[in-house]
Formats: C-alpha cells, sequence, structure tokens
C-alpha cells in the first residue's frame, strides 16, 4: 500500500536554525593520501578529490553510518524522528557537536548550502534526478547505488559507498565483517530457525502491508535464516517497490511460521488489539512479535550499528515466539 512508502519514510525532522560554519569539525581520521577516490552510483561515476571535511548526511541511515566510521556529520536528516541529534540510543556519545538537522522529503537545499559541505552522502534515498541535480549544485554529492533507487540501499552498499568516500574502505569492510559474524552468531544460535517463513508486517492509519525480498526487514530476517513467505512473495509490489499491500480482508495472507510488524503512525495497540490481526494463525498460536520504540527503529533503520542493536534486542523476542 502506498500508506507503507509515504508513511514510513515521511518520518520527518523539522530544520532549525543555520550553524555557524565550524572549519574541522568533522575530521574523518582518513589520510589524504587516500585521495581521490571514486565511485559508482545511479547518476554516474563520481569522483572525491580530496578528503573530505565538511560532511553533510542526507540519506536514510547516512549519518549513523558515517560516525560508525568515526566521522561527524556537520548537517544530517533526522528520518525516524529521534530528535536531539538525529540518533538512535545505539550511536548516542558519537558526535561531539551536535549536527544541523536537515529536513528527509523536502530538505532546505539553502541550508545545506549555509553549511558549506565539501561532501553529501544521500545514499538511501528516493534517487530523484531532481533532488540529486540540486545537491550536486552545492557539493560533490554521492547518491543511491546503481538501480538502487526508492530506498533499496543494502547496508552493504551503503557502508560501500560512505566508506569509499570518506576514504575508508577498509574500515568499512571490517565493520561490515563485524555485522556479518554477529549475524551468523545469532542463526547458529538458532539452527531451528533455519527454513522457516516469515511476514514482515507494518499497519498505518490507510492499512496494513508487508515488506518484500530487498527491503531491509525482510534481509534482517533472513540472516537469521528465516525464509520469505511464499504468499507475500507472490504478491505484486506497489509503488514503492518494496512493499505489497494488504487488505484487512486479506490479512490471512501474512500467516507464516513467524509474523513479525510494527505500526507506523498509530498506537501500537491498533495491532495488537486488532481483532483481524488476533485471528491469524500464527498469531493465535502466539508466533508473532509486535514491536515499536527503539526497536522498530533500529529494525527499519538498517545500518551496522541498529543491526547489532536489532539483533541483540529482537532476536530473544523471536525466540520467546518460537518458543
Amino acid at each position: 500500500m502506498a500508506a507503507i512508502a509515504v508513511a514510513a519514510l515521511a518520518l520527518t525532522a523539522c530544520s532549525g536554525g543555520t550553524a555557524p560554519v565550524d572549519e574541522g569539525s568533522s575530521d574523518s581520521g582518513a589520510s589524504s593520501e587516500a585521495f581521490p577516490v571514486t565511485v559508482s552510483t545511479e547518476f554516474g561515476d563520481v569522483t572525491v578529490e580530496e578528503k573530505p571535511v565538511r560532511i553533510v548526511a542526507l540519506g536514510w541511515g547516512d549519518a549513523e553510518t558515517a560516525l560508525a566510521l568515526g566521522v561527524q556529520p556537520v548537517g544530517a536528516s533526522d528520518w525516524l524522528s529521534f530528535g536531539g541529534e538525529g540518533v538512535g540510543p545505539w550511536a548516542e556519545g558519537l558526535y561531539d557537536t551536535a549536527p544541523e538537522i536537515i529536513e528527509t522529503l523536502e530538505p532546505s537545499y539553502e541550508a545545506i548550502a549555509a553549511l558549506e559541505p565539501d561532501l553529501i552522502l544521500d545514499t538511501k534515498s528516493s534517487g530523484d534526478q531532481e533532488r540529486y541535480d540540486k545537491l550536486s549544485s552545492i557539493a560533490t554529492t554521492v547518491g543511491v547505488p546503481e538501480g538502487k533507487t526508492s530506498y533499496l540501499t543494502t547496508m552493504d552498499e551503503q557502508m560501500d559507498l560512505v566508506s569509499s568516500a570518506l576514504g575508508l574502505k577498509e574500515k568499512g569492510d571490517e565493520l561490515l565483517a563485524e555485522v556479518d559474524a554477529t549475524y551468523e552468531e545469532a542463526a547458529a544460535a538458532h539452527p531451528e530457525w533455519e527454513g522457516l517463513t516469515v511476514s514482515a508486517a507494518t499497519k498505518t492509519s490507510e492499512g496494513w502491508g508487508a515488506y518484500i525480498e530487498g527491503s531491509e526487514r525482510v534481509s534482517f530476517l533472513e540472516r537469521l535464516g528465516f525464509a520469505q513467505s511464499p504468499e507475500i512473495a507472490a504478491l505484486p509490489a506497489n509503488s514503492s517497490g518494496f512493499s505489497v499491500d494488504i487488505s484487512s480482508e486479506q490479512l490471512d495472507l501474512l500467516d507464516a511460521d513467524l509474523i513479525v510488524a510494527f505500526p507506523i503512525f498509530i498506537p501500537t495497540t491498533e495491532i495488537t488489539e486488532d481483532p483481524l490481526f488476533a485471528a491469524i494463525p500464527a498469531v493465535a498460536a502466539g508466533h508473532s512479535v509486535v514491536i515499536d520504540g527503539d526497536i522498530s527503529a533500529a529494525y527499519s533503520l538498517g545500518t551496522t550499528l541498529a543491526a547489532k542493536y536489532s539483533i541483540e534486542n529482537l532476536v530473544p523476542k523471536i525466540a520467546d515466539a518460537l518458543g
């Protein structure tokens, strides 16, 4: 349903006033000898000629990805409306100076330009040509990977683009290897999950939907050993490209060995107290997990930092649901 695409991506934060320029406020730690570097994107090859100092991170999870690499953006977007520095608890304390918060879907290009960036990260976004053209007119911009418009950039692709652009590719590879090991450890602890079907569902004020192959929410569960529900996989994707619409009358399509569901812009009780949801066989059998708050945010964000938090906090809930 369009609600998933619109509501999940419209978690915008208000942009405040323009922060004063602070030279050197985003030291990447990369050697200047690593530059120039060239990365491939949907918009062609992009060359970062010199070590970037003032970075503005606009894409979904771009700021956290930079922070994981030890880089502090001077401007960032708060996609999940955390407030403050615009990051979840798994990234608290990584900023020395809070970034200027830039709106998400409709960023203020004037506010971005006022920050005098030498690099803009927009690696997980709509991939809209007009947005990219406006950003690249301000500073060198690393957009989405080729073919990964509509927020379909994976965690690995995002880290690869960001770490390469910052001259920190080796460190990025190390962070991805750490996450891989964490997933492998969790999966090895639960071999009984291998091949079990799963539905990654959500509900908004407009109704129900489910995420499909290629979305970070499904990938998270697949890396734990689960398989996308064939019933969900058979449905046509909606305009978002990463989800399908499900009417209340068809909620049984969500039935699987496990259901992981979360609300968007509605109270969690609108899922937990929905009689049609409760009637789904998996839910009736206790094989469902409804998440909200920080766990839901981490599960949705899909950065290396958020993935570790999700594994630590969501895996035990899944284990309880499956007995």
